[in-house]
């Protein structure tokens, strides 16, 4: 009881010019989350200097939830956001927890009671006011012990996290000056009583061009130092960089850029140690490919949809925005066995996407230029990987897409990616993760992407970098999106 911080608090930092200093010190980009963070500091600072801090016995608290993809940086952020505050920074990892005592404490006639997650934390902080950082908030699971999201709900409601009372403690205690930052990778798996209580900042990814300026501005350095070398005897240039990005990573974060730069720096340690090598040590092209090999990812867009029926679409995944192929082929029908197979462990949503996007296509095959009976035939549907596991409504223009292109036999293009979902009636519906879905496309090297009409808005998230390096098709009807993805019909005679 002794040990807990009742009356110890840290000096917030209200200089907002120093605040934003660190925060651009520490991170590259990110400018959206820096804003909100710089604004609730300033408000923070106005409330204080007019004397509005505690209302009712209430805190004015906001809880901001860093989402975003592995490796983009948001348990950094929050050491960050400490630092610039001037306050203490602790981390409550909630990955795994199942039991409700972990976040409220164990009754104390238990063997072995403990208080709970959120007091040891603060104790470990030793102010009232530190930085707590819940990571991982969205893989809280529950069993027969309780639902320790439901526990959370108090802790992170600014109306009543004023009074929290820890079974240990039996004492109230007051929360309402902690600043907590969640984190989460999806926000799908947050409970909605939990996430109606946050406000979500997502971190979708870094262009190539802000992966180049992290590498040289920090994972460099740090490989480095880790690699027992100075900061002086190894350089990289920017080529070597975008190498290392777009032959041997694939990601939204950088957690993979950093483990091949620490490879780099490893194989470069070792040469320096025997004497062959002496530094300092440029990093050139020539010397990415000898320390690090072949290539593990080319692009093999042009290829995949270089024969009709395969068709290039963009999905949103728990590691960001991803391209993924759908192929289409027709069978003969065999008695009254189904007209269609879907293959390449798809959800229940993709499947009725795929349902609709055949009925679609034999509801207007005249319209759609296809020959009388090609629609009568049985239908294969496959979407590789096979072993990753994929839903959601996005992919029924692709799908569509995919169908007629392999029943007129005019190839996709292979420059174009789409999403969007389709009804029955032909109509394109708006879509969710746009900005990560267009990232993921220019990572991949397609150079044009179909998006619904009401998805418009959504364009001005995407950094300029990729806006002037992509062409946006805005397209209301499926009619619409063939007319963008399909190759003319003389060409495609001309390649068959």
């Amino acid at each position: 009881m002794l040990d807990i911080p009742w009356n110890v608090r840290s000096e917030d930092n209200y200089d907002l010019n120093e605040a934003r200093r660190i925060l651009d010190e520490d991170h590259t980009g990110l400018s959206d989350v820096k804003d909100r963070i710089i604004e609730f500091l300033a408000v923070r600072k106005l409330r204080k200097e007019r004397g509005l801090e505690v209302l009712g016995g209430r805190g004015s608290g906001a809880i901001i939830t860093l989402v975003g993809p592995p490796g983009v940086g948001k348990t950094s952020l929050g050491e960050s956001v400490a630092r610039a505050l001037g306050r203490k920074f602790t981390r409550v990892s909630l990955g795994g927890i199942r039991d409700e005592a972990d976040i409220r404490g164990h009754r104390r006639t238990y063997v072995g009671a403990l208080p709970g997650r959120i007091v040891r934390a603060l104790k470990e902080a030793g102010t009232k006011n530190p930085v707590i950082m819940l990571d991982e908030i969205d893989k809280v699971g529950s069993d027969w012990r309780g639902d320790p999201s439901a526990a959370l709900l108090e802790v992170l409601d600014p109306a009543q996290n004023n009074t929290f009372r820890d079974h240990y403690l039996e004492v109230d205690l007051d929360l309402s000056e902690v600043l907590f930052i969640p984190t989460a990778n999806v926000s799908e798996t947050i409970p909605a009583p939990l996430l109606d209580r946050m406000e979500l900042i997502r971190l979708d990814g870094y262009t190539e061009q802000e992966k180049v300026a992290i590498a040289k501005d920090h994972l460099l350095k740090r490989q480095v130092k880790q690699a027992g070398l100075k900061d002086d005897e190894v350089t990289v240039t920017d080529e070597a960089v975008m190498t290392v990005i777009t032959d041997h990573t694939r990601e939204a974060g950088v957690r993979n850029l950093e483990r091949e730069l620490g490879k780099i720096t490893r194989k470069v340690a070792t040469k320096v140690a025997t004497g062959a090598l002496t530094p300092p040590v440029e990093i050139t092209q020539l010397r990415v490919k000898e320390f690090l090999g072949k290539p593990r990812f080319d692009n093999e867009v042009a290829a995949r949809t270089a024969v009709p029926g395969v068709a290039t679409g963009l999905a949103v995944t728990g590691t960001g925005g991803d391209v993924l192929f759908v192929e289409a082929t027709s069978v003969n029908k065999e008695g009254n066995g189904s007209s269609l197979i879907l293959t390449g462990q798809l959800g229940d949503v993709m499947k009725e996407s795929a349902q609709i996007a055949l009925s679609f296509v034999r509801s207007h095959a005249v319209d759609l230029g296809i020959e009388p009976g090609a629609v009568d035939k049985a239908f294969h549907i496959h979407v590789p990987a096979g072993a990753v596991p994929k839903d959601g409504p996005s992919a029924g223009v692709t799908m569509t897409t995919a169908i007629v292109s392999l029943l007129t036999g005019r190839a996709v293009r292979s420059t174009v990616g789409m999403t969007g979902e389709v009804t029955l009636q032909g109509l394109v519906l708006p879509i969710g993760g746009v900005k990560q879905k267009v990232l993921a496309a220019h990572r991949m090297g397609l150079k044009e992407v179909i998006l619904p009409k009401r998805n418009e808005k959504d364009i001005d998230d995407v950094p300029e970098s990729v806006r002037n390096e992509m062409t946006f098709h805005l397209a209301s009807r499926v009619e619409e999106v063939l007319k963008f993805a399909l190759e003319e019909r003389a060409s495609a005679d001309r390649a068959a």
